[in-house]
């Protein structure tokens, strides 16, 4: 948004920032605190939790601040915050609940964790900006009715395609133009990849193995296109998207009809391999045969299609937009509108035995693809994102869906209960609406 570079600047020269705390100094956790501490002004990032509290501190260390307090008590971290120190801790809910923290970074990629610190942030009445694609695409829309009834803003970020596509939508849909599909340009995608395959470079990279071996699975995909049909009302063509392979995302036009798109509603899809390699991209429909012309004068083509395309995803740069949008305009980035209409469910990566325990995103059993979440439901397919640790009952062919009925889901793990809550807060919203009687 271009006003928040105004609104920013006079936050930093009334003296009073944004203060911010973020929970994960991984890969990502590390780079936003980069940009708050040497870049950003207007928000200032006063603390870290990380489940290793020397890489919470390797993190200031990083952005050249190397005066941090340990804190093991919300008045602790409160008086900090208050005095202007940083401050690093192992636990979360500290950051969650002090007074004078304004939102939540959670940049960790686990779910169930996830949940709980997004959990107990709204109860706090904090702002939150997921990183965590897994959180937001599994169990994102009722954690958007706890934020609505909190009267805070729950939103995914800015930076990661799914944000940059949002940003692209949000554009077109204002200047009346429709979009019809949206997505990502992909440069990889093979299904069975896993954290060996993934190792070296994912050493390069200071990654994860797993967290490469899901994006190189197309889990990761799966999960942002679920959060962009989520937050738009946009469904899938087919089971796992279409993903034609272009030379420029510009020529995706040509392996989708007008009719289809807008027959279907409007469709979240990728490309692979297209230039510019990288970012996010909106297909709108204008009709107009004035505006057609215009749009060709200035090179976006003849249409009724037309592409725009954004040809980068920077989430560490971008994230902190996203945290000024909440909290000074008590806006989101990108957002579950409703009820779910997308899930990525999981799908074996080879032949599974009996008595076998799922490891999840990015592992050597199983992968994420997207369908309509209807189809899911009546499937009763098992979200990738809840297979971790889940034990196998039966045996599961290569490829085959894996189902609730083929595991025992590991006890006691609030995002199974926030699911569960989920669907059926969402069925009563339906029959509802299906109970109202229709104005006239």
């Amino acid at each position: 948004m271009v006003i928040v570079d105004q609104a920013l600047q006079r936050r930093h020269q009334e003296g009073n920032p944004i203060r911010v705390a973020m929970v994960g100094a991984g890969y990502i956790g590390a780079g936003i605190a980069l940009e708050l501490l040497t870049g950003i002004v207007g928000i200032k990032l006063a603390a870290i939790s990380n489940r290793t509290l020397s890489k919470a501190g390797r993190a200031f260390q990083a952005a050249g601040v190397h005066s941090v307090k340990v804190v093991e008590t919300v008045a602790e971290l409160e008086e900090c915050v208050a005095t202007g120190e940083y401050a690093i801790t192992d636990d979360p809910m500290l950051l969650c609940q002090a007074d004078n923290i304004d939102a939540i970074i959670e940049a960790t990629a686990d779910i169930d964790f996830g949940a709980r610190v997004v959990m107990e942030a709204i109860a706090n009445r904090k702002h939150v900006v997921l990183m965590n694609a897994a959180v937001d695409a599994t169990i994102g829309p009722i954690l958007k009715v706890y934020a609505d009834r909190a009267g805070v803003v729950l939103t995914y970020t800015d930076g990661d395609e799914p944000g940059v596509a949002m940003n692209l939508y949000r554009f077109l849909r204002t200047t009346g133009y429709k979009p019809v599909l949206m997505g990502q340009i992909k440069g990889f995608l093979d299904r069975y990849r896993n954290p060996e395959t993934q190792r070296e470079f994912a050493e390069k990279c200071n990654q994860k193995p797993s967290m490469i071996a899901s994006y190189a699975d197309g889990t990761k995909l799966s999960l942002e296109g679920t959060i962009m049909a989520n937050a738009t009302g946009f469904k899938v063509g087919k089971r796992g998207m279409y993903g034609p392979r272009c030379e420029s995302v510009r020529d995706i036009v040509n392996h989708f009809s007008t009719e289809e798109l807008l027959h279907g509603g409007g469709w979240v899809d990728y490309v692979l391999g297209a230039e510019p390699g990288s970012g996010a991209f909106v297909v709108a429909y204008n009709d107009h045969p004035v505006k057609r012309e215009y749009l060709a004068h200035f090179k976006m083509g003849d249409g009724p299609l037309h592409v725009f395309y954004t040809p980068y995803h920077l989430a560490h740069v971008q994230a902190p937009l996203s945290v000024a949008r909440a909290v000074l305009f008590h806006d989101a980035t990108i957002a579950p509108a409703g009820a779910p209409v997308c899930d990525t469910f999981a799908a074996a990566k080879r032949d599974l035995k009996a008595g076998e325990v799922l490891d999840g995103m990015g592992g050597f059993t199983c992968y994420g693809l997207i369908d309509t979440y209807e189809i899911c439901l009546a499937e009763n397919l098992l979200p990738i994102t809840l297979s971790q640790d889940c034990l196998l009952k039966y045996d599961i062919q290569k490829d085959q869906p894996i189902t609730y009925a083929d595991v025992e889901l590991p006890a006691g793990r609030l995002c199974d209960t926030l699911r569960a809550e989920q669907t059926v807060y969402f069925e009563h919203c339906n029959k509802q609406a299906a109970n109202l009687i229709p104005i006239r």
